[in-house]
C-alpha cells in the first residue's frame, strides 16, 4: 500500500514529461502555399489561376503532432482559384493537398479575400490585408478550423522592392491557439520580366508564448520570378535555419491570367502583379512605370 503513491506519481511524473517535450517540438508543417502577398489582385470581372508544389527533400523527420504528416520527403500544393471582384477586392479558393509515400492525401479547401490599395503594382508605399479561412483535415492540423491574417506592408522603386507580411495564424477547437509566423521579401529586377531576391518565412510559435529559438521555424529562400510566355512563374529554394526547420525546400507557383471579358489589354497585363509574381509590373512599357514609380 505504501508504494502506490510512488508509483503514482512518477506514471504523473512521466506523462506530464512526455506532455512538456511534445509541447516543446515543434516539427516543420508541411506547407502548400509558400509565397509573400504584395497586394497585387486580378483585374474586376477577371479569373486567375496558380499552381503551387513544394517539395522537401530533406526535411524533419518528426510528425508535427501525434498521426501529423511528416514533411520530409513530401509533396505539398494546391491550385488556388482567384476572381477580381473590384479595384481593390479579390476573393480566391484554394484545395490544398499532399503527396506522401505514394499517397495522395486531401486537406479539404481554404477561402480568402483580400482586399487591397488600388492599383498597388503602380505604387511606391502600398498595404493590404488578407483574411483566410481553413478547413482542414486530421493528417494537417490538430484543429479542424483555422484563419489567418496577413496584412501587407511593402515599398518598391523602379528596380528594388521590400515587402513584410506580419502574419497570424488562428486554429480553433481544444488545439487552437494564435501564432506569429511573419514573411518578408526583398527582391531586385534584372529585365521588365526577370526578378531575383530572398523571401524570409517563420514561426515563432504561440503569440504571448513563443518557442525557444531552436523549436522555431526559420527558412530563407533564394528565389526568381520570370515570364514563360503566358505564364507567371515563382522558383526559389529555402534553406532551415533551425532544428524544427524543413533543411531543404523548393518552391514552385506558375500562374494565368485569363483575359478580362470584354476588358483591354492593359488590365489583363496589370493582373499579372498578383501574388504568384510579387515584382510584376506593366512590363509593355518599362520607361513608362518607371515614371509612375519616381512621381
Amino acid at each position: 500500500m505504501k508504494r502506490r503513491p510512488a508509483l503514482r506519481t512518477r506514471h504523473l511524473s512521466l506523462l506530464a514529461g512526455a506532455s512538456l517535450a511534445a509541447a516543446a517540438a515543434q516539427p516543420a508543417k508541411a506547407t502548400d502555399e509558400i509565397q509573400v502577398y504584395n497586394a497585387g489582385i486580378a483585374a474586376p470581372g477577371q479569373f486567375t489561376i496558380q499552381q503551387h508544389l513544394n517539395y522537401v527533400p530533406l526535411g524533419v523527420k518528426d510528425p508535427p503532432f501525434p498521426g501529423g504528416l511528416i514533411s520530409h520527403n513530401s509533396i505539398n500544393g494546391t491550385p488556388e482559384f482567384a476572381y477580381g471582384v473590384t479595384d481593390w477586392w479579390e476573393v480566391g479558393l484554394y484545395l490544398p493537398f499532399a503527396i506522401k509515400d505514394q499517397q495522395f492525401l486531401s486537406d479539404a479547401f481554404k477561402l480568402r479575400t483580400l482586399f487591397v490599395l488600388p492599383n498597388a503594382e503602380q505604387r511606391n508605399f502600398f498595404y493590404g490585408v488578407n483574411f483566410e479561412f481553413s478547413n482542414t483535415m486530421p493528417r494537417f492540423s490538430q484543429s479542424r478550423f483555422g484563419m489567418e491574417i496577413r496584412p501587407i506592408i511593402g515599398v518598391r522603386n523602379a528596380d528594388w522592392e521590400f515587402i513584410v507580411n506580419p502574419i497570424v495564424d488562428i486554429s480553433f477547437g481544444r488545439y487552437g491557439e494564435a501564432d506569429f509566423t511573419p514573411a518578408a521579401r526583398v527582391a531586385r529586377r534584372l529585365a521588365p520580366d526577370t526578378y531575383v531576391g530572398l523571401e524570409y518565412y517563420s514561426d515563432f510559435g504561440e503569440i504571448g508564448n513563443f518557442s525557444k529559438p531552436a523549436d522555431q521555424q526559420h527558412t530563407l529562400f533564394a528565389v526568381t520570378d520570370f515570364k514563360l510566355g503566358v505564364f507567371d512563374v515563382d522558383f526559389g529554394v529555402g534553406y532551415g535555419l533551425t532544428p524544427a526547420s524543413d533543411r531543404w525546400v523548393v518552391k514552385t507557383i506558375i500562374g494565368y491570367a485569363f483575359p478580362v471579358p470584354g476588358g483591354n489589354s492593359a488590365a489583363s497585363e496589370r493582373s499579372a502583379a498578383g501574388p504568384v509574381n510579387p515584382m510584376a509590373r506593366d512590363s509593355r512599357n518599362p520607361d513608362a512605370t518607371l515614371q509612375r514609380l519616381v512621381r
